[in-house]
Formats: C-alpha cells, sequence, structure tokens
C-alpha cells in the first residue's frame, strides 16, 4: 500500500512511449487565443487583465532593463499555475512533481540571471559575495558561504516546488484513502473526514498558484539583484 501512494508521481508511459511532453503541451491548448474582433471576449479580457496586474506588481522594482523579461515570466507564471490546478484533477499527472522537471526550469532562468550580472556589471554581481565592512579574518569564510548560498538558490527553486506540491497530492490520496475505508464501518466519522478532504482541496488549489507565483517571484528577486 506505501508504494502506491507513490503511482501517482510516476511518469506516464503509454506503449512504451512517454507522455511527458503531452502532459507539458495540452494545457496551452486550453487558453483562449486572440481574434480579429474589435471587442474581445470576456475570457480574453479577463486573462489580459490578469497577465497586465500580473506583470505590473512584478516588475514594478525592477529597473527597465529587467522589463525585457516581463514576457517570460507571465508565460511561465500561467505555465506552472496551469499544471499545479490541471494535476488536482482526477486521474490527471502533475508534472510539476517531478524534480527534473523543476530543475529544468529552474537552472537556465537562474542561470541566465547571474550571466547577465556578470555582463552588465562585474563588479556589483561580484559584490554581493563579500558584505561591505566584513572583518578581515571571516572574509575568506563569507565568501565561501555566499558563494555556496548563491549556487543553492536554483536547488531551492525546484525542491520548493516538488515537495510543497507532492506533499498536498500524498497528504489528499491519504486522506481520501481513510474516507474510502471508514465510510462502511463509521459513516459519520467518513463524512467528516470527507469534509476535511474538500478543505484540504482548496486549500491545495491555492497552493498550486501561490507555489507558481513564488516560483517567478525569486525569479525575479533574482534578475533584481544583476540589472
Amino acid at each position: 500500500m506505501a508504494m502506491n501512494f507513490f503511482d501517482q508521481f510516476m511518469s506516464p508511459v503509454y506503449f512504451g512511449i512517454p507522455l511527458m511532453a503531452l502532459a507539458l503541451t495540452l494545457p496551452w491548448t486550453l487558453f483562449p487565443s486572440a481574434t480579429g474582433r474589435w471587442l474581445n471576449s470576456r475570457v480574453l479580457t479577463l486573462q489580459g487583465w490578469f497577465v497586465n496586474r500580473f506583470t505590473q506588481q512584478l516588475l514594478l522594482p525592477i529597473n527597465l532593463g529587467g522589463h525585457k523579461w516581463a514576457a517570460l515570466f507571465a508565460s511561465l507564471m500561467i505555465f506552472l499555475i496551469t499544471l499545479n490546478m490541471l494535476g488536482l484533477l482526477p486521474y490527471t499527472f502533475t508534472p510539476t512533481t517531478q524534480l527534473s522537471l523543476n530543475m529544468g526550469l529552474a537552472v537556465p532562468l537562474w542561470l541566465a540571471t547571474v550571466i547577465i550580472g556578470m555582463r552588465n556589471q562585474p563588479t556589483h554581481a561580484l559584490g554581493h559575495l563579500l558584505p561591505e565592512g566584513t572583518p578581515t579574518l571571516l572574509i575568506p569564510v563569507l565568501i565561501i558561504i555566499e558563494t555556496i548560498s548563491l549556487f543553492i538558490r536554483p536547488l531551492a527553486l525546484g525542491v520548493r516546488l516538488t515537495a510543497n506540491l507532492t506533499a498536498g497530492h500524498l497528504l489528499i490520496q491519504l486522506i481520501a484513502t481513510a474516507a474510502f475505508v471508514l465510510l462502511p464501518l463509521m459513516p459519520t466519522v467518513a463524512i467528516l473526514t470527507a469534509t476535511l478532504l474538500f478543505l484540504l482541496t482548496l486549500l491545495e488549489v491555492a497552493v498550486a498558484m501561490i507555489q507558481a507565483y513564488v516560483f517567478v517571484l525569486l525569479l525575479s528577486l533574482y534578475l533584481q539583484e544583476n540589472v
């Protein structure tokens, strides 16, 4: 039984063909596309308002040089929210529970912010490794600590997203299994457990959106340090 709880996190395979690419591609078909009409539909208007508000809030503290990342951050935010939300549906697979996928998103974007900082302002970028006013004896130790913390950033991005979604899915499955087992034995307790399951599902919907926002927000903070 313990092994079955983790089967939902296995990459789906059909006739020996991995379906990870299909799981990553299909969410884009759910978004409405722009039309040639003078007035947009309500869905397109709501989508445009959300993207504009999110981009404005995210890029407000960043100077004009970092505004080139607006389209990338908005697309990544919508993409992660869609993957996280679709994974809460029955008989679906959540690609963002795979650490390899999250690291594949985190490492190149983090590395791009570091390269931009090294290219545009190398003195300022390297200055983060040694705070001003550091005692001479602590300089080697602080440089090592700050360098390690710099390289841990993409790992923290990927692990945070993976751990939060994995824990939520496991908890939902555990409570759902408990409610199913208790239903013929103690119906009252089973109903209370099902109510708890419903509230937990609502919480997981919020977690799915918040974790996508946190992922993009931390990337914007890394970009802010280097532009």
